[in-house]
């Protein structure tokens, strides 16, 4: 048996932390969480779950307050209160301190009402999905207060077997953090276990598509994605990889472990193919069915388990011995041949052989562990199981309905998913079945993909539902091609966030209200979100208007300066507003002080290592700093280079770098470019090169020591350049499908020397259809 080692646990709480009694125990974890159990038999429960794996935890500063009815627990942040009895709504309570509302931000055990609903978490799955679905709970809330049900998760022993439990003894955990909802988060990973750091390659394109390949053709693809300068990081092959047409007698070809050789001859060789071209591998697999006699492994595992060779062996994860043989012999082979990570598509329900024993929880756990075996940064791509799943990425969240509706709803649930720790979901981009072509559609997803945790690619088995992007419409094809070069192109500063939400618990795609959770306009924006510690996105998620040939969305821009970095307009914060844009991009807005590294490669290559040469965006008008985080693929092996950015000094800095040198190029390019900028940089001590373009200035320096320090300088506190408003809104104008007696005269308008409330009013009194109206009023109103 290949030994897996379990995940480090600190299950029992300090009993400094503990107030106890005949029937109930409570445990301050922090200041803002407590868990809260009522046992029957008096017996509680310290093993891990699969929620809760660290109860031993720094013990906060409380009081407790008895008197002979009832037991008080305070801390900084919430008061519980509590009559020792069965827990009750009259009984127990807590109550969020911090004034996060008149009279709403107390919880009461067993209240159900709308004040208990929180701001959600995510759902196990989008399968057949066509919009919005409900979300399971997460652990933040408008009321301050949430709480996350254990009492029937499974349950891990010292050597990291599970165990169910029947929910007969209630174990709650209520966080009460108020409105600061990164602190709740983070009190959710300190008990639950840190996110993982995903692979560096994880954070490419993924290429997934459900159709029979061979080896030649899977070659010509990616030839083809080669000679179209298109870069893939992971190779997702679908389950036609395996043996698909079996007797009826034995049953479905849907599970399979046996490659199919008529299309894969020499499956070794085909996957040293994919990895000589920079590919990572990960397989398809139905588990359900077990392995029946057909297949190529069934005498060695009939052998290791001890069964009759001529008797299908059943698929049992409750079964230690099926488990060791399920990975030892079944899996082992293939892996041997070159698969790197397995797709787990579990889709037969929460049930097994024991009554509270997950299949779903099990795969993700132990394949987890499997992966991790030889001391690698792991990887399992599966569904979500519950609290908890956070610690095996990456999440397939289903087969997706080809749809608006369905566009529309993922950036909300994407988001969402990190009230619950989730961060790091893989949708169908593009959508995987029903629908019909929409080019418009295709490509809006993609841009969403782009700025997902993870990007892949993904089609059903109709032929004419292929994602290749020289399948759509020449505009379509090169802003699709466009936009998964710029995939691979921000792996630096994907990889630091990366890195981030191991360390900080800060996930890469946040709700807005995460960073603003007092301003009400932060829970009014549904499908914007962070992404990273630099951009704010507002996805486009339905089709243009016919006649200005623009989509628009509603956002919300926090106060300060803003700039959207495809196009550089300029944008005054403090306000909601509407941003049109065409086919060519979606609103990716930075703020003042901005830094965003990235590979400087116009054309990146399918592997994202280390690159290098660096190219920089910073946006000025206040300090900034972003430390740059890459490694060497392991845990100890990382290294960081700073970046910072001085308004009153106009300088930019990067380096040195420090930690793992070894995994970083001994030289670097660097360009640094300033986003609606007009000024001239300046760089002391290196040759450097000066180019000018789309309103943004960029200075290159080559061959830079990674242990240099490079400063550019733009002069003392330098200032955004003006919107040229004219140019842009001739260009919107131009577009436009109206009469040119009306652009011409919408234009003289604007244009003009007349105050702008005056220019604003005569434009309002033109009846213009709304869209164009916005369309333009953005245009002019951008800036005071």
């Amino acid at each position: 048996m290949t030994p897996r080692k379990p995940l480090p646990s600190r299950p029992v709480a300090d009993p400094r932390a503990v107030v106890l009694g005949p029937q109930y125990r409570i445990t301050v974890l922090t200041e803002g969480l407590v868990r809260l159990e009522h046992s029957p038999d008096g017996v509680f429960e310290d093993r891990a779950s699969t929620f809760a794996l660290n109860r031993e935890l720094p013990v906060p500063d409380f009081r407790v307050i008895e008197s002979d009815s009832h037991v008080e627990v305070l801390t900084a942040r919430l008061h519980l209160v509590y009559d020792r009895g069965p827990f009750s709504t009259s009984g127990l309570s807590v109550s969020v301190l911090g004034g996060v509302s008149a009279y709403h931000s107390v919880w009461r055990y067993g209240d159900d009402s709308p004040d208990s609903v929180g701001l959600g978490g995510t759902a196990r799955t989008l399968d057949l999905a066509d919009g919005a679905i409900p979300l399971e709970p997460g652990i933040v809330s408008r009321q301050g207060y949430a709480v996350l049900d254990d009492s029937r998760s499974m349950v891990f022993d010292d050597e990291g077997w599970v165990a169910p439990r029947d929910g007969s003894r209630t174990d709650l955990y209520v966080f009460a953090y108020g409105h600061d909802y990164r602190a709740a988060i983070q009190a959710f990973y300190a008990v639950s276990g840190p996110t993982p750091v995903l692979p560096r390659f994880a954070l490419g394109n993924w290429w997934s598509r459900f159709h029979r390949y061979t080896t030649e053709s899977y070659s010509a693809l990616l030839d083809r994605f080669d000679a179209e300068g298109i870069p893939f990081s992971v190779a997702v092959i679908d389950m036609d990889w395996h043996v698909t047409d079996v007797d009826p007698e034995i049953g479905s070809g849907w599970t399979g472990y046996t490659w199919n050789r008529s299309l894969f001859p020499d499956p070794a060789a085909f996957l040293a193919h994919l990895h000589d071209r920079g590919l990572r591998v990960t397989l398809n697999v139905h588990p359900a069915d077990g392995v029946r006699t057909h297949e190529e492994a069934h005498p060695a595992m009939a052998a290791a388990l001890g069964r009759p060779p001529q008797e299908p062996i059943p698929f049992d994860v409750t079964d230690r011995e099926f488990l060791d043989a399920y990975f030892d012999v079944l899996h082992r082979g293939l892996e041997a041949d070159g698969v790197d990570f397995w797709w787990l598509d579990w889709q037969s329900g929460p049930h097994s052989r024991v009554a509270g024993i997950d299949p779903l929880w099990m795969l993700n756990h132990f394949h987890f562990l499997d992966n991790a075996r030889e001391g690698g940064r792991p990887l399992t791509f599966s569904r979500y199981a519950g609290p908890g799943s956070h610690r095996y990425p990456v999440g397939f969240s289903g087969d997706t309905v080809i749809s608006w509706a369905s566009l529309a709803f993922q950036p909300y649930f994407t988001a969402t998913a990190s009230n619950i720790g989730y961060g790091w979901w893989s949708h169908d981009i593009g959508g995987h079945m029903f629908g019909g072509k929409d080019d418009e559609l295709a490509t809006r997803w993609l841009q969403l993909g782009v700025f997902s945790p993870i990007l892949r690619l993904h089609s059903g088995a109709n032929a004419f539902t292929a994602k290749e992007p020289w399948t759509f419409e020449p505009a379509a094809r090169a802003v699709m091609t466009e936009h998964l070069r710029l995939r691979h192109r921000l792996v630096p500063y994907l990889h630091t966030m990366n890195h981030r939400a191991a360390t900080e618990g800060r996930p890469l795609v946040e709700p807005i209200y995460h960073a603003w959770p007092s301003a009400s306009e932060a829970y009014d924006q549904p499908n914007q979100f962070l992404f990273g510690s630099s951009l704010v996105v507002a996805p486009l998620t339905s089709p243009a208007d016919l006649r200005t040939r623009l989509a628009s969305v509603r956002a919300w821009l926090p106060a300060g300066s803003w700039v959207d970095v495809f196009t550089g307009l300029v944008y005054d914060g403090g306000r909601e507003l509407l941003l049109h844009r065409d086919l060519s991009t979606i609103p990716v807005l930075a703020p003042a002080g901005a830094i965003v590294p990235l590979d400087a490669a116009e054309v990146p290559a399918n592997d994202p290592v280390n690159p290098p040469a660096l190219e920089v965006l910073v946006v000025v008008g206040a300090d900034g700093s972003f430390t740059l985080v890459e490694d060497d693929g392991s845990a100890s092996g990382t290294a960081s280079t700073p970046l910072s950015f001085s308004q009153s000094a106009g300088t930019f800095t990067a380096g040195p770098a420090t930690g793992a040198l070894d995994c970083l190029p001994a030289t670097r390019s660097w360009t640094v470019t300033f986003l609606s900028f007009d000024g001239s940089p300046v760089v002391s001590g290196f040759a450097a090169t000066q180019t000018r373009t789309g309103g943004r200035v960029s200075v290159t320096v080559e061959d830079v020591p990674v242990g240099a320090t490079l400063t550019v300088d733009v002069g003392a506190d330098p200032q955004l350049s003006a919107n040229d408003v004219g140019a842009r809104l001739f260009a919107l104008l131009d577009r436009a499908q109206i009469s040119y007696d009306l652009k011409t005269r919408i234009h003289q308008i604007a244009t003009s020397d007349a105050p702008l409330t005056v220019r604003a009013s005569h434009l309002q009194s033109l009846g213009l259809d709304p869209a164009l109206a916005t369309a333009v009023g953005e245009l002019l109103l951008a800036r005071s």
